[in-house]
């Protein structure tokens, strides 16, 4: 019995990569894909059940990473912090070039998710993710208001209208292709647009 050939599997994701990142999802075909893997697209479906399929496979490090990040960053429960810890929580110069270095470690598999991913299941993600990143982040000023640390009335849905805003300055420079440096200028720019603690009221001791 003969063994399947995985020498073909990285030439696939890398083919499928490039075509995805150069043309969406939606405007990729399959034979573009298996044609500069040099495969035929029976050895593709014998990988993969179709285009969808393998657009999850190409990003599935990026959705992990994300995942495993962002409960890393709030593994921490809001009860369980001091005033002065829980007001930190919301300075932004560190923690915020601490996001774009992670992002930019993962910046391909990031571009697909948040602008070529119409058509898959991760089409809302730039929604879904600032979505979970509301709720996460509310439990915070929550915490924050019942202490009496800030006396500002901010529905969920304004929070989440606020980080929609902040989640989209974090998104496009991946767009637009900034090099490393120009993410690092942008990042300062974006700590200086969003100041949290005027924002949210927080009444600095």
């Amino acid at each position: 019995m003969s063994k399947p050939d995985f020498s073909i599997d990285p030439r696939i994701m890398e083919s499928a990569k490039k075509e995805f990142l150069a043309q969406g999802f939606e405007k990729t075909s399959l034979k573009a894909i298996c044609e500069d893997a040099r495969v035929t697209t029976g050895a593709l479906y014998k990988r993969f059940n179709g285009k969808k399929d393998l657009f999850c496979a190409v990003v599935e490090d990026t959705v992990n990473a994300l995942n495993d990040f962002v409960e890393m960053r709030s593994s921490v429960k809001a009860c369980d912090l001091p005033d002065d810890m829980l007001i930190k929580a919301w300075e932004m110069n560190e923690s915020m070039l601490s996001w774009f270095h992670f992002l930019y470690q993962y910046h391909d598999g990031f571009v697909l998710l948040i602008s070529g991913a119409s058509g898959t299941r991760y089409a809302n993600f730039q929604h879904d993710f600032a979505e979970t990143m509301t709720t996460k982040t509310y439990e915070y000023f929550l915490e924050a208001k019942s202490r009496g640390l800030t006396h500002a009335d901010i529905s969920m849905e304004e929070m989440h209208i606020l980080l929609s805003a902040f989640w989209t300055t974090i998104y496009e420079p991946f767009i637009h292709g900034y090099t490393w440096d120009q993410m690092e200028a942008h990042c300062e720019l974006i700590c200086n647009l969003f100041n949290w603690n005027k924002v949210l009221g927080f009444i600095i001791p």
